[in-house]
């Protein structure tokens, strides 16, 4: 019998607890960016998911620090 491993599946949709783990900052802030507008969502009944390039755009959109 094999164990061989599946391969990992290349998401569309991510939970907002998945979306947090993506971008290491805690579910309550992905609930707030969400609130706010700046993390863009859709939903689909009565749960939330991010789509990949929504939190690649997120991402993009943050400027960095300048010192």
């Amino acid at each position: 019998m094999s164990t061989a491993a599946a391969a990992p599946v290349d998401r569309l949709l991510y939970t907002p607890e998945e979306a947090a783990e993506a971008l290491a900052i805690g579910r309550s802030t992905v609930y707030e960016l969400m609130a706010a507008g700046a993390l863009k969502y859709i939903k689909l009944g009565r749960c939330r998911r991010v789509r990949r390039a929504d939190l690649e755009d997120y991402v993009a959109s943050l400027a960095p620090l300048s010192n």
